[in-house]
């Protein structure tokens, strides 16, 4: 786990992605009893279980839409008194996965005056945002990337034409395919970015230490 701001580690692992080489990246928080939360978990590999555990208790594993769960299962399993959030359509997608909390209904206490949560409503992801208000952070699956410059001319070609190479943005295919009612995702989108977020940590790519809000307004300029 690495250390990123006050009260969030990431760890990333290499994926595939339509044939790219990208990582998948999770964030660690640390919520006001010290606990912590893993948004959008990566492989649990011994030497992360102990790095974990490190830093304290898991109390929450948090599965933010129906395409970044691959491995909440594992810690769900590792971490059995923990509370595990996701999507109520991902108990079809993943049955071995027990969901304690559906994404969207009542609110968790625990997460008072630490994290606001925001569904991006519109949009076949049903993906759920955080923002975790000590840092100012939002943290995100899909909603946005920032893959940079990627190896290989497969994945420099891709991400070149689907608009999201070396910069903050959204792939078009996700554009075109993900968003069934933009009003209702812009009104979303309006809800984040009226937040007093200034970091961003993304699930495929490089943080943004400053200039957040910027960069994703930029990146949904189209919508």
């Amino acid at each position: 786990m690495t250390p990123w701001t006050d009260g969030v580690w990431l760890a990333s692992d290499p994926v595939r992605i339509v044939g790219m080489r990208l990582s998948a990246t999770m964030a660690l928080l640390r919520l006001g009893d010290g606990s912590l939360l893993v948004y959008s978990p990566v492989a649990l590999t011994p030497e992360r279980r102990a790095a974990v555990e490190a830093l304290g208790r898991v109390a929450h594993v948090y599965a933010p839409s129906l395409y970044h769960h691959r491995w909440a299962v594992d810690w769900a399993a590792a971490f059995p008194s923990a509370r595990v959030h996701a999507p109520a359509r991902l108990a079809k997608r993943e049955p071995d996965l027990r969901i304690d909390r559906a994404l969207g209904s009542a609110a968790e206490p625990a997460f008072t005056g630490v994290l606001d949560e925001v569904h991006i409503d519109g949009c076949r992801l049903d993906e759920t945002v955080l923002f975790y208000r000590p840092a100012r952070t939002l943290v995100v699956a899909d909603l946005v990337h920032n893959v940079g410059r990627p190896d290989g001319a497969w994945a420099r070609l891709y991400t070149r034409a689907m608009g999201f190479y070396d910069r903050v943005a959204l792939s078009r295919m996700l554009r075109w395919a993900a968003f069934s009612d933009r009003a209702a995702a812009r009104k979303s989108l309006d809800a984040v970015l009226a937040l007093p977020l200034e970091r961003l940590v993304v699930g495929h790519g490089e943080p943004l230490a400053a200039g957040a809000k910027e960069a994703l307004a930029a990146a949904y300029a189209w919508l």
